[in-house]
């Protein structure tokens, strides 16, 4: 069936300044919209971070006041947006500053949902309908992403898990977009390699699960073909040599990805979903690893685009399995690790693991269909 013959609605994100320096601007902003007191979620390590304390330097001279929150977890909790709540109510805060990597700012993005939503959070959720539900004002939100990696500053959904049963759940709505978003490659440039090599496949991954995705959305797809473009030019440099190009590319890069997959996502996500929250695995090194598993299940059943794929990267006879051998490469250079097994993942937890990605929904766009037998065979095959 040719998706062009009906009727398709799209959207897309957000203002966005971007560039390096551009970070300065921020007080002015602020108080251009009569923004005074802020609540700013980030997580720990970014708070010892020299361009943080600068920022802070700045907003204080202007006059604007700060909350700091960081009390998140790397795969946040509930409980971690419950906190920050309360905290955001009793310190009046007027707007929210969501700095780091994809958990300060989902983290940062359902508290702005939870201020003047008062039920429990995951009545929200856009799999049960909750989204329905989001009617009372969002406090603006302005996000600051620190990585390359999760796109999730012109993102309009937040992934927040169980702290119980530890199952990932997933708050969507319009009115969760950031008001304002500051990309910054000069913040990228303290990131070690490791981090930057995890956060740069995670946007890869992005690109290409919404590329394979099913649906009709031509404006994601190509997005989707320009960023794994991107990332095949620049992301083992920007691991390697951390320059500011590189960097920024791959922030670009990055911010493409999260627009791209509006479109949809695949079996790679709800495996890496399943893998963040059950061992607490960082969410774009799980990606960085599953990859060419996710690759080879869907091979031959998208082959042409696979072809197509290869040809963004340069591949001459667009081979597809040339191509996920180019992703192996990349992933070895910049010290990805090759299978699971190597963090400690045994048959047991294949178990555990498929029943997870099962119940995620991200696995439903993806171009065929996995059972939670089919789960369990790709976590044993990439032990």
């Amino acid at each position: 069936m040719n998706n062009s013959q009906f009727s398709n609605s799209f959207s897309f994100p957000t203002q966005v300044k971007f560039g390096p320096g551009v970070l300065s601007e921020l007080p002015s902003y602020l108080l251009e919209h009569n923004l005074q007191r802020i609540f700013i979620v980030t997580d720990a390590s970014i708070r010892s971070q020299d361009f943080f304390n600068k920022t802070l330097t700045l907003l204080s001279s202007s006059g604007i006041q700060y909350e700091l929150f960081s009390e998140i977890h790397t795969n946040p909790l509930k409980s971690d947006v419950v906190l920050g709540t309360d905290k955001f109510h009793k310190t009046d805060s007027q707007a929210l500053i969501g700095m780091g990597g994809g958990a300060a700012m989902d983290t940062a993005r359902s508290i702005g949902l939870a201020v003047n939503h008062r039920r429990d959070l995951f009545d929200y959720c856009e799999d049960c309908g909750g989204d329905r539900l989001i009617t009372s004002e969002i406090p603006p939100l302005i996000a600051i992403p620190t990585t390359a990696g999760t796109g999730s500053e012109v993102g309009r959904s937040a992934v927040i898990s169980d702290d119980k049963t530890k199952e990932k759940r997933i708050l969507f709505h319009p009115s969760l977009m950031a008001s304002q978003v500051f990309c910054d490659p000069e913040v990228t440039r303290s990131l070690p390699a490791p981090i930057a090599a995890a956060t740069g496949m995670d946007a890869l991954t992005h690109h290409i699960e919404a590329y394979l995705s099913k649906g009709f959305h031509p404006l994601c797809d190509a997005l989707a073909l320009e960023g794994v473009y991107l990332a095949n030019q620049y992301l083992e440099q920007a691991v390697l040599e951390k320059d500011l190009e590189s960097r920024s590319q791959m922030m670009a890069c990055a911010l493409m990805g999260a627009t791209a997959f509006q479109k949809g996502l695949g079996l790679i996500h709800s495996m890496a979903h399943a893998l963040s929250a059950h061992k607490d695995m960082h969410h774009g090194l799980a990606n960085a690893i599953l990859l060419p598993y996710g690759l080879k299940y869907n091979l031959s059943h998208c082959e042409d685009k696979f072809r197509r794929l290869a040809h963004v990267v340069g591949i001459m006879d667009y081979s597809p399995g040339d191509f996920i051998q180019r992703i192996e490469e990349i992933r070895h250079r910049i010290g990805i690790p090759e299978n699971l097994g190597e963090h400690g993942i045994d048959n047991e937890d294949c178990k555990v693991l498929s029943k997870l990605a099962f119940q995620d929904v991200c696995h439903q766009s993806n171009p065929v269909p996995v059972s939670e037998e089919g789960f369990f065979e790709l976590f044993r095959s990439a032990l």
